[in-house]
């Protein structure tokens, strides 16, 4: 129910590029026409339920361009989907909306990408995973998005451009080993607000 009343829609760029929650097909239709929206990532993956469903027909019959794009929000990000979210922000018709569940998550990881794709800094791609507005909470297990862009500021920002850090340095997996997360900021993310 909160997400029909709050769509946490924002602007990462504008004119450009557009975060949300998953949308209705009447949010999606109004966007559409109010944004000029022309591509529509979801990064829920394809799925088997009505809400991809009805996206996915919506996108179809507004003409939009439709991609699956797969991310995780509690694991580190994998660098093939780093590289392939890359190559669809390089061809895809603008402006275009990126989506999740909920808008706050993988949502923000994505739009993170996005910041540094354009020259932005990770301190700029951290703000794009921020408890207000989005709704993201750091000290959960989705904190380990929030840790992806610390690594890189950390280890190569001012040294090493963000893709060729992706495709030659990062390493998810001692990422996820040195990541800690709290209790009690999971049990609100996964048991209260009932995040993917």
């Amino acid at each position: 129910m909160i997400r029909l009343a709050w769509q946490n829609l924002s602007v990462v760029q504008p004119g450009i590029l557009y975060r949300s929650s998953h949308p209705t097909p009447g949010h999606l239709t109004a966007w559409t026409r109010r944004l000029g929206l022309r591509s529509i990532i979801n990064l829920r993956g394809a799925r088997a339920c009505g809400s991809d469903a009805l996206s996915r027909d919506t996108a179809k019959r507004l003409g939009l361009a439709h991609y699956d794009m797969g991310l995780e929000s509690r694991g580190a990000p994998h660098r093939d989907r780093i590289l392939r979210l890359t190559e669809i922000y390089q061809t895809m018709a603008t402006p275009a909306l990126i989506h999740c569940k909920s808008g706050a998550d993988r949502a923000g990881l994505a739009a993170g990408i996005f910041v540094l794709l354009q020259g932005g800094t990770a301190a700029k791609a951290l703000r794009q995973l921020a408890l207000w507005p989005y709704g993201h909470i750091s000290a959960s297990s989705t904190g380990i998005l929030d840790a992806f862009f610390r690594l890189y500021a950390a280890t190569a920002e001012g040294k090493t451009p963000f893709l060729d850090w992706v495709r030659t340095e990062y390493g998810e997996h001692a990422l996820k080993r040195d990541f800690r997360t709290h209790g009690l900021a999971n049990f609100i993310n996964d048991n209260l607000l009932r995040r993917e």
